[in-house]
């Protein structure tokens, strides 16, 4: 029994004595995969360089010119081509300005002494006439005036008195010349004095009424009165019931709006074309009717520091009073009439906040191009900078070649 369990180990059925192991063939398979993928990767590079060669093929055609239009043969008469060619323009500047009274028709009226306004009479846009009271004010050195020139008043008579009694005294052999005389130089300087306080009394505003009231009655009148020095309209009131007054105060400002001016600016570069005397037609947009005509009368003789501008300015008849100050206008003001390149308002195109032109380049084909155009002068606008002469421009159906050129764009 123990014999049969040390026996020899059974040998093994394999008649191979150097046995291989059965996942050898497995250890070839990751080579395979890496060759594998080095030649796709190989593949894959050779593909991108034919990409990257073929691209400039695909741009050698350059982008369409955005400015550009080319229309269909059956179009190309919807559209007038003319030559660009001179003609007679007077230049127009166009300028803003607005209505103004005429400082040489205008009073600005204040009290003459300090005191209190008790009445005013008048208000803004009533129509006055000459010597019409505005306001009355009263004044202590009103009452002061006034009785300087009652004291003055009876010195004069007191004097003429005294003078009178010289000369019959002198007949009657009881004074000398001498006497006469003192009393005839006393009798003037009194009377100087009451001119004097008198003047002084009209400059604080009474009138000769009321001073031959005074000197004759002695009665003291309690306030001044304000009156308009001119026939027309109260513009500007400054003073209320209540109010103090003071000397050169103004109260009141009353314009005679029968001619008016209306005034602007030119830029200072412009300021040598414009002279006193040229042509200038007014549009105020309030009114909304035909334009005013009328000439400069008046350029600035300085440049305003602040805008770099010269004042001008027109006068103009306004017997109906329609133009009312302060009205916005617009100016323009033709110059001397010369030769040059320019076109008619309908062939100009606003594009971009610029004026443009189309421009004909070849067959059907146009391109919008930028000009530098003056002010419509006569149904033509000045060409300052731009195609030249010859040039070949649409004149006429600009606005529907542009919508053309837009629509182009947008397909």
């Amino acid at each position: 029994m123990s014999r049969a369990a040390v026996s020899p180990q059974t040998p093994s059925l394999n008649p191979n004595p150097n046995p291989m192991p059965t996942e050898r063939p497995s250890m070839h398979r990751p080579a395979l995969f890496t060759r594998t993928a080095l030649a796709v990767c190989l593949v894959a590079a050779l593909a991108a360089c034919g990409k990257k060669e073929e691209a400039p093929a695909a741009a050698v055609e350059a982008p369409q010119d955005p400015l550009m239009v080319t229309v269909q043969p059956a179009m190309a008469s919807n559209f007038k081509v003319s030559k660009l060619e001179t003609a007679e323009i007077a230049q127009v500047q166009e300028i803003t300005g607005r209505i103004d009274a005429s400082e040489q028709r205008v009073s600005r009226i204040g009290a003459a002494v300090t005191g209190r306004a008790m009445e005013v009479f008048v208000d803004v846009g009533d129509n006055v006439r000459a010597g019409q009271p505005l306001a009355r004010v009263a004044s202590p050195e009103l009452t002061q005036a006034q009785l300087a020139v009652l004291r003055a008043n009876a010195a004069s008579s007191l004097a003429s008195r005294a003078v009178e009694r010289a000369r019959q005294l002198l007949q009657a052999d009881v004074i000398g010349s001498a006497e006469l005389q003192r009393r005839e130089s006393e009798l003037a300087v009194a009377n100087a004095e009451l001119r004097a306080n008198t003047d002084q009394l009209r400059l604080l505003g009474m009138s000769g009424g009321d001073i031959a009231a005074l000197r004759s009655q002695g009665t003291l009148a309690p306030a001044t009165v304000v009156v308009s020095p001119r026939s027309g309209v109260v513009i500007e009131r400054n003073v209320s019931q209540g109010q103090v007054t003071q000397p050169g105060d103004p109260l009141f400002t009353v314009a005679d709006l029968d001619k008016v001016w209306v005034v602007g600016a030119v830029p200072e570069q412009a300021a040598s074309s414009v002279e006193v005397g040229q042509s200038m037609e007014i549009t105020v947009p309030a009114l909304g009717g035909a334009p005013l005509t009328g000439k400069v009368v008046a350029v600035g003789a300085t440049v305003n520091a602040e805008t770099r501008t010269v004042g001008v300015r027109t006068e103009v008849d306004n017997t109906k009073r329609a133009l009312k100050p302060q009205m916005l206008a617009t100016m323009r003001i033709s110059g001397a009439a010369r030769k040059m390149l320019a076109v008619p308002p309908a062939a100009v195109v606003r594009e971009n906040d610029r004026d443009n032109v189309y421009v004909k380049t070849a067959e059907n084909k146009y391109r919008l191009t930028p000009v530098e155009l003056g002010a419509n002068s006569n149904g033509m606008r000045p060409l300052l900078q731009g195609p030249r002469e010859g040039t070949e421009v649409v004149t006429e159906g600009a606005f529907h070649l542009n919508n053309e050129r837009k629509r182009a764009e947008l397909e």
